[in-house]
């Protein structure tokens, strides 16, 4: 079995792992009602999505 001949700097495992970091997920704006969502999503408050009324949304 192949074992590191040598222990990898604190550097080097920090340029390895300098993707890892977690991004902030793109908001968008519902352009029925200008509330900010997620992209790709349906619009939680209006139930519109591309162009459409997807979900019917119940006034209460």
């Amino acid at each position: 079995m192949a074992v590191p001949k040598r222990k990898h700097s604190n550097s080097r495992t920090g340029k390895r792992r300098s993707h890892d970091a977690l991004k902030k997920r793109s908001v968008g704006y519902c352009p029925q009602c200008s509330s900010a969502v997620p992209t790709h999503h349906i619009c939680p408050k209006c139930g519109y999505y591309q162009g459409r009324t997807v979900v019917q949304h119940e006034e209460s």
